[in-house]
């Protein structure tokens, strides 16, 4: 056979061989390799991995995800903690958020003034800290609570300023960040945070490198929409960004968001950080397991 025929015929079985394997949603290629350092969480992938969290942590390292976020970490026992940060390290894998304190979504917490509200709620920041030591991580979610609806929205915002001050008092030494999350009304109804631009006045109020902004881009898509104008205008006080498709909260490309323009966006405004999965898997099983990191092979495919 002459060598440009077996070439040629060589790379017809090997693109035949392409489009056979890619019918199989559940082969491994390797190492996928991500412009964007997005985070899954325990329990995303555990019909593959079993429930041993870290074997969950192998499977997400050896699919090429290089971040974990798990909001229940202060909930575990100090053991596994260390367990988990333990192989964290090994595979030179980031922690992301965690959710550093009681979340009151009924009534009213910071935005009251409430001193022992307060005192609570930086008592809680600082055991925030030795979980975050523990773990190796650098970011923690705060969400103020609910809205007192006896109180002047005013008095409120500066309620909340100062208890975020007091409590970047406490972070700064240790170079950790607290970001604060506006939520939508429709899941959260009656919070005080909701919208970008109240987080962004907010933020700058308190004016310190430990209170800075998690984006969800779920939440706003529902709250205010207009998402790539809004993280531009937000993006010197962004920190984090968390993800979920709407309707349904799933995976991207299972709704109306265009995941892969946003993901341009945020990748060519030089963002080195971490996008947390904080979404469920629109299929169940193995197969919605797999559907996930298909979803993600192709937004982030810019």
């Amino acid at each position: 056979m002459k060598r440009r025929n077996f070439i040629k015929n060589t790379s017809l079985i090997s693109g035949s061989l392409m489009t056979l394997y890619s019918g199989f949603s559940n082969v491994n290629y390797g190492i996928n390799k991500y412009n964007l350092n997005y985070a899954p969480h325990f329990g995303m992938f555990k019909n593959i991995a079993g429930n041993d969290l870290i074997d969950q942590l192998k499977f997400m390292h050896d699919q090429g995800f290089m971040a974990i976020e798990d909001n229940g970490m202060k909930e575990k026992k100090i053991e596994l903690q260390n367990k988990i940060s333990s192989f964290l390290v090994k595979k030179n894998m980031q922690m992301g958020v965690f959710v550093a304190h009681k979340i009151h979504w009924n009534k009213p917490n910071l935005a009251s003034g409430d001193p022992n509200t307060r005192k609570e709620f930086l008592k809680e920041i600082k055991e925030s800290v030795e979980v975050a030591k523990r773990v190796n991580a650098r970011w923690m979610t705060v969400v103020p609570g609910h809205l007192d609806l006896r109180l002047n929205i005013d008095y409120q915002t500066q309620n909340v300023i100062k208890a975020l001050r007091l409590a970047a008092d406490i972070l700064e030494p240790h170079n950790l960040i607290m970001v604060i999350e506006p939520l939508n009304f429709r899941d959260h109804p009656g919070l005080f945070l909701s919208k970008s631009p109240q987080a962004f006045q907010i933020c700058k109020a308190v004016n310190s490198p430990s209170c800075k902004i998690l984006f969800d881009i779920y939440h706003q898509q529902i709250e205010e929409g207009n998402l790539i104008p809004n993280i531009k205008k937000c993006w010197e006080e962004i920190a984090y960004f968390q993800i979920g498709d709407n309707p349904g909260r799933n995976e991207p490309t299972t709704g109306e968001i265009n995941y892969k323009n946003i993901f341009k966006y945020i990748h060519d405004r030089g963002y080195k950080g971490i996008l947390g999965m904080e979404h469920g898997n629109s299929k169940p099983n193995k197969e919605g397991e797999y559907s996930v990191i298909n979803a993600y092979k192709k937004v982030d495919n810019f």
